[in-house]
């Protein structure tokens, strides 16, 4: 069975700053392991590469789904944004955008996905090689910070 909170989290970990979202979700999972014993099971983590339409299954049975990427053109420290399904130019390509997963979820179970929400860290630099940088850095303390209470309130701040 399926935790009813699902932490999913996805970038690319040797492009500088693309790494926010696998770190947040890196520091999420420690946060949980130190919750009293009656969160566990409450909250499943999922990290990959991109979003591809095998992940609508994931979406299953799940109560609420936090998205954790890194974004360029968010505000800073980070923005949080409800997701309903849509169909964007993603749709049809290898890599989906959170929307166009949850049309996915929609098409394949013909039901309505859980509660969806996109937290968007703040980065800047995400080439090649390049380490994190230190403003993303100090974004992704405050996204953990939140992300502490988003899992104290089992996803009821989101």
């Amino acid at each position: 069975m399926s935790a009813p909170l699902l932490v999913f989290a996805w970038g690319n970990r040797s492009r500088g700053d693309d790494a926010l979202g696998p770190l947040f979700l890196e520091g999420l999972r420690a946060a949980a392991n130190e919750q009293p014993s009656s969160m566990q099971g409450e909250v499943e983590f999922l990290e990959d590469y991109q979003l591809q339409i095998e992940h609508a299954l994931d979406l299953a049975h799940r109560r609420k789904v936090l998205f954790v990427d890194a974004s360029h053109d968010c505000r800073a420290p980070f923005e949080i944004r409800t997701l309903a399904p849509a169909r964007d130019g993603s749709f049809t390509s290898h890599a989906l955008s959170p929307e166009s997963l949850l049309q996915v979820f929609r098409d394949v179970h013909r039901a309505e996905p859980p509660h969806c929400a996109l937290l968007a860290i703040r980065g800047a630099s995400f080439e090649l090689g390049a380490p994190l940088g230190a403003s993303a850095a100090m974004h992704l303390d405050h996204a953990l910070q939140w992300g502490r209470r988003w899992l104290e309130t089992r996803g009821a701040v989101a």
